[in-house]
């Protein structure tokens, strides 16, 4: 479990990117779709392993907004109305750390479940 906290969060809408700067240096941009598709929420993880929901469709999805909870989490309020999920400062620096090797895991759950990820809207 992450110790590290951000020092700095900043959503560019246009870009659908949230940028995440955290304590040890470490800076991380988080495309929405990946964020949406990896919410720690229930209705995309499940209640327990192997019961995760394959998210589809989020390529345009954006943040509305960011709400802070506590000092150790945020709540993500997605445009397509998703925001039970909550990000705590460990999970978005596993999310930013591990970007490359779980978007390729979600690319290729896409495929064996036939689906076919359109290109976001420019």
């Amino acid at each position: 479990m992450s110790n590290h906290h951000p020092t700095e969060i900043n959503l560019h809408r246009q870009s659908r990117v949230l940028e995440i700067t955290f304590d040890d240096g470490s800076r991380f941009d988080l495309p929405c779709e990946y964020l949406r598709v990896y919410s720690p929420s229930a209705e995309v993880q499940g209640h327990g392993p192997g019961q995760e929901t394959l998210q589809v469709g989020k390529e345009d999805v954006n943040i509305e907004r960011i709400e802070p909870v506590g000092n150790y989490a945020v709540i993500l309020h997605f445009d397509d109305g998703h925001n039970t999920g909550i990000y705590s400062w460990s999970t978005l620096y596993d999310l930013g750390a591990n970007y490359e090797r779980k978007w390729q895991d979600y690319l290729a759950r896409l495929e064996a479940a036939g689906h076919t990820r359109k290109a976001p809207d420019a």
